[in-house]
């Protein structure tokens, strides 16, 4: 089948290996100090390894490729976990006095109330992180939030984050302007509509600010609302 895939610039590789850290499925390998594409059907397409890469090797081509196997690719992390249980040798502890017992930790078994299922589409999700092109932008409802609003509005992912390619960031911690980031993703792809999410807090702005400018400066006419989130965990406006 045709799809997408990533391509590896062997000379542009200087073997840092991020980008075979970043692939969660397996896919890239280091073979004789370079990144390789060990497995087209490892590969998903989604491009998680493409920010790391410190040189720009990795890039998106279409052509005939298998299609990317979940299975085989949960197949092969079980397997690998079972090695790495199975080989790394326990130490001997003689503790000389008694140990503190951690607090339990609510898990699928213990937790009182069936776990909210993560409506997260894609990742990264941090700006600085994201690449300019990818699959999950086309015809994509985005949604830049402040990474703040998470935490303050408990049903996040329900009602803002389901449905929509996510984009966080903090104007106030992050160095520069995202504007020039966003106004490349914006321009660079087929994107439906823009939910900007910031909280009621003056340094806030810099992120709504940077998003209305970004979609000024794409030339796009595309529909847009800003969201504000109290500190209280209410929606504002």
């Amino acid at each position: 089948m045709i799809r997408k895939i990533i391509h590896i610039d062997q000379e542009a590789c200087n073997g840092c290996g991020a980008c075979a850290q970043a692939c969660h499925e397996g896919a890239i390998g280091m073979v004789d100090g370079k990144a390789t594409l060990l497995r087209d059907d490892y590969c998903d397409g989604l491009g998680d390894c493409l920010p790391t890469c410190p040189t720009n090797a990795i890039s998106f081509v279409e052509r005939e490729a298998a299609a990317y196997d979940e299975a085989a690719v949960e197949q092969k992390k079980k397997a690998g976990v079972a090695v790495r249980v199975s080989t790394v040798a326990q130490p001997q502890m003689t503790p000389t006095a008694p140990m503190p017992t951690p607090p339990t930790m609510p898990t699928a078994s213990t937790a009182s109330t069936p776990p909210t299922p993560s409506q997260l589409s894609q990742w990264p999700v941090q700006i600085k992180l994201a690449p300019i092109n990818a699959p999950y932008f086309e015809n994509a409802n985005l949604l830049i939030a402040a990474d703040c609003t998470a935490y303050a509005y408990g049903n996040f992912h329900n009602d803002f984050i389901r449905g929509k390619v996510t984009l966080i960031g903090c104007p106030k911690l992050d160095m520069g302007d995202y504007s020039e980031k966003l106004t490349e993703i914006i321009s660079s792809n087929s994107i439906r509509s823009l939910t900007i999410v910031r909280m009621e807090v003056p340094c806030c702005g810099g992120i709504e600010h940077a998003a209305v400018t970004a979609l000024k400066n794409s030339g796009k006419f595309i529909p847009w609302q800003v969201v504000t989130i109290g500190v209280d965990g209410r929606i504002l406006d």
